[in-house]
């Protein structure tokens, strides 16, 4: 059995807000999971129906498999570097804003016949 990676790095979204999206396709089929985040109502779904369909891809075109034969054996995000920033407040405070990003992985694996 052979996986198949994609990455995807510095994605301008917080790790906790992709998790939502990425729980809903693991362990599916990489057909169903396209459409299931084609149809998702989350920001988040559409970076990361691009890197499903990215690890798909090269699964079809680098190893000959085929695309029914496909699964998401594991996919997560992690943390990623976060931007600090600051507005200034009142009385000569500052507020800080914390941009967060993540790093999100998928691996596909081959369905065994």
């Amino acid at each position: 059995m052979q996986d198949y990676q994609a990455h995807l790095r510095s994605l301008p979204m917080s790790a906790q807000k992709v998790r939502l999206v990425v729980d809903l396709i693991r362990g599916k089929n990489a057909n169903e999971a396209l459409e299931t985040l084609r149809f998702a109502n989350k920001a988040a779904a559409l970076p990361v129906r691009k890197l499903l369909a990215s690890a798909v891809a090269n699964a079809e075109e680098n190893f000959g498999v085929s695309r029914d034969d496909l699964y998401v054996a594991r996919i997560f995000a992690n943390e990623a570097t976060t931007r600090k920033w600051r507005r200034f407040g009142a009385r000569g405070r500052f507020k800080p804003i914390l941009r967060r990003s993540s790093h999100v992985t998928v691996v596909l694996r081959e369905r065994g016949s």
